[in-house]
């Protein structure tokens, strides 16, 4: 099993579940979240001024998937987060160990589905 984290920009976030939910991920959760990357935030105007953001608001999305479908959630993500530009984001691959339903104590890739 793996646990895939994706930064994505907040505009794709309802894009990117549908998806998830289509390539056959049973669970998401997802978090509001402000960072930068390389970039360092931006420079915007307001009322003729100009000020910095260096936190931008992003969103995390995590679902945990069987080893077998680790390529099609990864690249759905891409094909439907992907701008083009800086801020588009980073998807973060982990190795799970394990995991347990609560109500049913069931273990591995049967807890997850």
């Amino acid at each position: 099993m793996k646990k895939i984290e994706a930064i994505i920009r907040p505009e794709k976030v309802d894009d990117v579940i549908v998806v998830l939910e289509t390539a056959g991920s049973a669970g998401i959760m997802i978090t509001e979240i402000k960072g930068h990357g390389k970039q360092k935030g931006i420079t915007q105007q307001w009322r003729g001024e100009e000020y910095r953001v260096s936190l931008l608001p992003k969103v995390k999305i995590e679902v945990v998937v069987k080893d077998a479908d680790v390529a099609k959630i990864v690249t759905a993500i891409i094909n439907t987060a992907k701008t083009g530009n800086i801020g588009d984001g980073k998807i973060f691959i982990y190795p799970v160990d394990d995991a347990v339903r609560i109500r049913t104590a069931e273990r591995g890739d049967v807890a997850i589905g």
